[in-house]
């Protein structure tokens, strides 16, 4: 509903806000979407929220690799919805806390592994992201944040720092290889440059993006030598729709050259991830030595008929609802299309009571 209400649901009044929502209310949330991500062909999962603990627990009760960090912030976020920037010291002391301790519980449990994960430049002060910084030197953790999303962003850190977003980060140490920066859209030539040659991972969010008018320089960002991966970041897990539109925006922005191909795109949501991802074992190849990860199409769908070009049916036809099993690391955790650990209609069930008592609490 939010797609066609604001800008995201952190900076829009009269929709649910991830404060709101209690331990309870989290954990059912994230078993839908780490069930949707996983039914949808995902073996390793990156996400980052409020309360991380959910997102662990959720990942570890259905089994896919992930990669999970606590989501901290010291701008306040009822003022955010209302356009105002209120940074709050404590509020950015509780949510560093409740990160840390996520990495302290579930460094290394089972499949899954922790990150560390301020929200944004905007929603950061510098002071915030300066112990960023200096958590990332001690621990060698891998940072993820959302990176030149918004013109607001923009605006905001010039006016606060007299910088670019990317600027800011590269002036504090936190623009290299280990970052993994969604996004990144609103992007001068220099911008581009400097992320390029630090091999900054930009996890391209093509659908997400495209749903409010913008489209990221991603060729220009592959060009300037910066790793590219896909994500999803918006209400749909559907990678293979992810796939088709990071070919159409990237058309859409050279004004029509055939500037990517199926190939390239399926290579970003697959290897590209894997190899972003440097701590998490994962490789994208089916290759010996490499975890036992696997998803299967359904050889009879339709849509992924007659095949010539494998790429190009997947990329171009395929669809998360012709995922038929998945495989992490040898255990098959969806096979003909169901979950094995879990009852999807239970977790359905769940999520659509805490969303139903979340509108209502929206609309008073």
């Amino acid at each position: 509903m939010v797609e066609d209400l604001g800008f995201a649901p952190a900076y829009t009044p009269g929709v649910p806000q991830g404060h709101w929502l209690s331990d309870d209310e989290t954990l059912a949330l994230s078993r839908l979407g780490v069930m949707e991500l996983m039914m949808a062909g995902a073996t390793t999962i990156v996400d980052y929220y409020r309360k991380p603990e959910a997102l662990a627990r959720a990942a570890q009760e259905m089994g896919p690799r992930a990669l999970v960090g606590g989501r901290v912030m010291d701008a306040d976020s009822a003022a955010l919805a209302e356009g105002r920037f209120e940074h709050d010291r404590a509020l950015g002391d509780a949510s560093l806390r409740d990160a840390l301790d996520l990495v302290e519980r579930w460094q290394g449990v089972g499949r899954i592994d922790t990150m560390l994960a301020p929200h944004a430049p905007d929603t950061c002060s510098r002071a915030m992201l300066e112990e960023f910084a200096r958590l990332a030197r001690t621990t060698g953790g891998q940072v993820h944040t959302h990176l030149a999303q918004s013109p607001l962003e923009v605006e905001r850190i010039r006016a606060r720092e007299g910088l670019t977003p990317v600027e800011l980060l590269d002036d504090l140490g936190l623009l290299n290889a280990d970052l993994v920066a969604a996004h990144c859209i609103f992007l001068t030539a220099d911008d581009i440059s400097r992320l390029g040659r630090n091999r900054v991972v930009v996890a391209h969010a093509p659908v997400g993006n495209a749903s409010f008018g913008a489209a990221a320089p991603i060729r220009a960002l592959e060009g300037a030598g910066a790793q590219i991966t896909l994500c999803t970041d918006t209400k749909c897990a559907d990678m293979f729709e992810a796939m088709r539109m990071a070919i159409a925006s990237a058309r859409w922005r050279a004004e029509m050259e055939m500037v990517l191909d199926a190939r390239t795109v399926f290579g970003w949501a697959t290897t590209g991830g894997a190899v972003a991802l440097k701590r998490e074992g994962a490789s994208g190849t089916l290759q010996p030595g490499a975890p036992a990860d696997l998803i299967i199409l359904d050889p009879d769908a339709p849509n992924l008929c007659p095949v010539i070009d494998g790429f190009g049916i997947v990329v171009h036809s395929g669809s998360a609802a012709n995922v038929r099993s998945v495989i992490c690391e040898g255990e098959v955790l969806v096979r003909d299309g169901r979950p094995t650990r879990v009852d999807p209609a239970e977790v359905i069930d769940e999520a659509q009571r805490v969303a139903e008592a979340l509108w209502r609490r929206a609309r008073g």
